[in-house]
């Protein structure tokens, strides 16, 4: 039997985490696509999959994923993936679902690039 492990953090502004653990596949990608829906229409412009604790996806669970960005893509949204464990993270690179300079192994990772994000914004080149 699939479980799907869920846990969305507040908001902070625009930017939300999801954290996933478990199996992300046919059984349990409907429940992921429920807990996103309102999400990717309140004004987030960055949600972070942190996949730290993902065993498995399938190819439902690259759709729910792959949703969540092309909604986003419509309002310069981004959707990042964070942490992905070594055979999630291949499945990403095989399939090219989310590009590969949105995948993260850290948090320390991220944040750098978040960080050159805003520099970039607050001197006018974004």
């Amino acid at each position: 039997m699939s479980r799907l492990s869920l846990r969305i953090e507040p908001a902070e502004g625009p930017y939300q985490r999801v954290f996933l653990a478990g199996r992300l596949d046919g059984s349990t990608h409907a429940e992921l696509d429920v807990a996103l829906a309102p999400l990717l229409h309140d004004g987030t412009h960055i949600l972070e999959f942190n996949l730290a604790g993902l065993e498995y996806i399938s190819s439902a669970g690259l759709r729910s994923i792959f949703r969540a960005r092309k909604a986003l893509d419509a309002h310069a949204g981004r959707v990042l993936v964070m942490q992905p464990q070594p055979p999630v993270r291949k499945v990403f690179e095989l399939v090219k679902a989310v590009p590969v300079e949105d995948v993260f192994a850290s948090q320390e990772e991220l944040d750098a690039y978040l960080e050159a994000i805003q520099a970039k914004v607050a001197n006018g080149d974004l």
